[in-house]
C-alpha cells in the first residue's frame, strides 16, 4: 500500500529525513517507533502534503503520491493527527461529519452508524462539545473522524500520547479490530513496547534515518534497541 524509497526532506535548509526507506503491505500494521526529534512528525508531514519531498520517492496505492493534502485524502490515505487536532467548540457529530468531507460522503449514514457501533460513547454524547471531553474520548472521536473518511490506509500519529494506561490498552485493542477489519495502518509511536506487540513489522528512527528494521519480534531483541529504548 504504501513505499518510500530514499526520502529526503525537511525544513528551509535543514534536512531531517536522510534517506528514508519503508513500506506497509496491504492488511499489515507496521510500526515507525522513535524518540522526540528523530523525524517521525516530519515524515507525516510529508504524507499529508505538508512538507515537499525534496528527492526519493512515495508510491501509495501503486501510484506516486499526490502532492496535495486534499487529492491524498481523496485518494485514500487517511491520518489520526497527534494531539488529535478535534475541534473543540463544535459536537461529536459535527467533528465527525467533517471527516467525510473530502471523502466518504455517499455512504455518509452507514459509516456514521459504524463509527458510532465502533465507540458506543460517542452515540452517547453526540450533541455534546468535543472539547469537554476526556482525552481518551477525544482519542476516540479523533479515530473515528478518520474512519469517517472510509479510508484505504491509516496513519496513526502518538496514539497513545497523554491516555491513561487503561486507555492505552483500549487503543491498541481498537487497533487490532481495525486491522482484524482488514485495514492497513503505520502506527506511529513513542510507546515501543506495546507497539511491537501489536505490530507484524517495525521501523526505528534515530536522526532522520532508519536505524532498525525487521519483523517485530526480531526488533523487540534487537539489543541496540533493548539499550537504548529499553534499558536492558
Amino acid at each position: 500500500m504504501l513505499q518510500i524509497k530514499d526520502l529526503h526532506t525537511g525544513y528551509g535548509k535543514t534536512e531531517v529525513l536522510r534517506g528514508v526507506s519503508l513500506d506497509v503491505g496491504d492488511k499489515e500494521v507496521v510500526a515507525v517507533l522513535g524518540s522526540n526529534g528523530v523525524g517521525k512528525t516530519t515524515l507525516n508531514m510529508v504524507l499529508s502534503g505538508v512538507l515537499p519531498i525534496w528527492s526519493g520517492s512515495i508510491i501509495f496505492n501503486g501510484e506516486p503520491l499526490p502532492k496535495n493534502g486534499q487529492d491524498i485524502v481523496a485518494a485514500g490515505l487517511i491520518q489520526v493527527p497527534e494531539g488529535r487536532k478535534i475541534f473543540p467548540n463544535l459536537s461529536i457529530k459535527e467533528n465527525l461529519l467533517l471527516g467525510a468531507y473530502k471523502r466518504g460522503k455517499p455512504r455518509l449514514s452507514q459509516n456514521l452508524d459504524y463509527v458510532f457501533e465502533t465507540f458506543p460513547r460517542l452515540l452517547e454524547r453526540s450533541e455534546q462539545l468535543a472539547g469537554t471531553l476526556s482525552g481518551g474520548e477525544q482519542q476516540m472521536l479523533a479515530i473515528g473522524r478518520s474512519l469517517m473518511a472510509e479510508p484505504l490506509f491509516l496513519i496513526m500519529d502518538e496514539p497513545s500520547l497523554g491516555l491513561s494506561p487503561l486507555m492505552v490498552e483500549e487503543m491498541f485493542t481498537l487497533i487490532n479490530q481495525l486491522h482484524a477489519d482488514g485495514l492497513p495502518i503505520m502506527l506511529v509511536e513513542q510507546n515501543v513496547v506495546q507497539s511491537l506487540e501489536h505490530a507484524s513489522r517495525a521501523y526505528i528512527l534515530e536522526n532522520g534515518k532508519v536505524a532498525i528494521s525487521g519483523d517485530a519480534k526480531s526488533v523487540s531483541e534487537n539489543p541496540v534497541l533493548r539499550k537504548t529504548y529499553l534499558g536492558m
